[in-house]
């Protein structure tokens, strides 16, 4: 085929495509005008910023803000893939941190009670299991703030029961997050290993609930391409975040992850009352 032929097929291919892209778009955001993407551009960045510097917490952050804006539906597939990938940016600074042993325990209990917690939400109403997420979490939240210490060994057993908590609470509402964030708060492992296990813990659980959306086809391509849009943005954030917590002190990231904590309590209380 000449040159000329092969570069109009090329012209043609990536033409067809970047229309493709643009429709998508499109058929995603709903045209939210400059103010709406402007809003969107700064929710994601906020929120990448508090994952790169706790480890946690920009799914909620995400989900709620842009929410307001785009279908609930579309967002929360969009808010795992960016969890994924905000995970596994910042895997490598804090690889020789992760402690292993209680991530794996955690991993076994929140697998066994998963399953478990998806069936409570069809026995039990939704807002009696947020009320119950936003008290725990306040409340612990509070105690660690006043001194609160995991005393003794961490033993397995106890580890698979924060695991289990977990699996309870993300099956039946997808807010397991606050027990083992709380777990590591309490322990004496220190803000570093703490905060490296956090981000390993969900990146595993955040990659297989992004499979299961997959296969459920949950998890299409365009919402695939609109997160891609935004990954600079999400990167950008999670960066800066990162660079963020090397320049603070353990205590400060103890006492931020613990407002973050709270803050999210209240925000879990307030929306199961409405």
């Amino acid at each position: 085929m000449p040159l000329a032929q092969v570069l109009t097929v090329l012209e043609i291919v990536w033409a067809s495509g970047r229309a493709g892209i643009q429709n998508s778009m499109r058929e995603l955001f709903h045209d939210p005008g400059l103010g709406g993407a402007a809003f969107i551009v700064l929710a994601v960045l906020v929120g990448a910023f508090v994952k790169g510097y706790s480890g946690f917490g920009a799914s909620m952050m995400w989900v709620a803000s842009l929410s307001l804006v785009l279908p609930p539906h579309r967002v929360v597939p969009m808010v795992l893939l960016w969890e994924v990938c905000s995970s596994l940016q910042l895997l490598p600074e804090v690889w020789r941190k992760i402690e292993w042993r209680s991530v794996g325990w955690l991993l076994v209990g929140a697998c066994i009670a998963t399953p478990v917690g998806a069936y409570a939400l069809s026995v039990v109403s939704a807002n009696s299991i947020r009320i119950s997420i936003g008290l725990i979490v306040f409340a612990g939240s509070y105690l660690i703030w006043r001194g609160f210490v995991w005393r003794g060994e961490t033993r397995p057993s106890a580890i698979v029961a924060v695991g289990t908590a977990f699996g309870l609470l993300n099956g039946s509402t997808a807010l397991g997050g606050p027990p083992v964030i709380l777990f590591y708060l309490a322990t004496p492992t220190g803000a570093a290993v703490g905060r490296a296990s956090i981000i390993a813990f969900f990146l595993a659980t955040d990659a297989l609930a992004a499979a299961a959306q997959a296969v459920a086809g949950v998890l299409s391509l365009t919402t695939v391409l609109a997160a891609a849009l935004l990954l600079p943005v999400m990167v950008l954030g999670t960066w800066v975040g990162a660079r963020h917590f090397l320049a603070t002190g353990p205590e400060n990231f103890k006492q931020f992850s613990l407002l973050l904590l709270m803050t999210l309590g209240l925000i879990v209380l307030i929306r199961a009352s409405m």
